[in-house]
């Protein structure tokens, strides 16, 4: 995991993105890219570096969040000045099949990129949240309510992402970070056309919530007043309910 430090910054209030420069990740970096500065998380060097080119306040994080060494070192050696008034976990991955045909590893790698590698990056970026007195916003799915048949690995993440923001938003309440679970019912992404092929389904696109839907949703849990905590958002797409 690499950083890339821009020359220079505003006062703009930090966030850390996942995932940022595709989907609902990308989507959230335009929607903040006004009064934030962004600090783009993700795999994909020569896209976070285009992304950051075009707003207004942003650098690339290049990171492979399952390799936890090289994300601590790259955590210590982030610049943030009056802390980190936002993260927001995007990344993820989706893992279809049966309890029959998954493996062990199947399992451990999605638990590994759903749950572990966001609990670890936040346990590292806390001090900087709890300075500024930030938000946490993980973005969930309608998959961590109901379990399916096929998804049941995927689900089983979910659940258990549910499970973790609400422990860290009792354990973090007394210092002052908030932390939210956003639920997106069907997007339109890239991990709903996989979701769709492996449905053997047609892909409505039109059926779907947008990406920038979903970010509008993770900015009002991030802006919120500052007595206010946005616990849970469930968000479902019209045409669908």
């Amino acid at each position: 995991m690499t950083t890339e430090q821009p020359a220079s910054r505003s006062a703009r209030p930090a966030v850390l993105i996942t995932g940022a420069n595709r989907g609902i990740g990308r989507a959230t970096a335009e929607a903040l890219a006004a009064d934030h500065h962004l600090l783009l998380a993700g795999r994909d060097e020569q896209a976070l570096a285009a992304l950051a080119a075009q707003l207004p306040s942003a650098q690339p994080v290049v990171a492979e969040l399952t390799d936890h060494a090289a994300t601590a070192a790259a955590v210590a050696a982030l610049d943030l000045p009056g802390g980190l008034a936002g993260l927001v976990h995007c990344a993820g991955i989706l893992v279809n099949g049966t309890v029959e045909e998954l493996s062990a590893a199947d399992w451990e790698r999605n638990f590994a990129v759903n749950v572990t590698a966001v609990s670890e990056l936040t346990r590292l970026l806390l001090p900087a949240l709890r300075e500024a007195r930030g938000t946490v916003v993980a973005v969930n799915s309608g998959s961590g309510y109901n379990a399916k048949g096929e998804r049941g690995a995927y689900s089983a993440s979910k659940f258990a992402l549910r499970a973790w923001t609400d422990a860290l938003r009792q354990e973090e309440t007394a210092h002052g970070v908030r932390v939210s679970s956003v639920h997106p019912g069907r997007v339109d992404t890239d991990m709903q056309q996989e979701l769709r092929a492996a449905e053997s389904g047609a892909y409505e696109t039109e059926k779907y919530l947008r990406p920038a839907t979903v970010a509008a949703a993770i900015g009002f849990a991030l802006r919120a007043p500052a007595e206010a905590v946005i616990a849970t958002i469930d968000l479902r797409p019209r045409a669908i309910g």
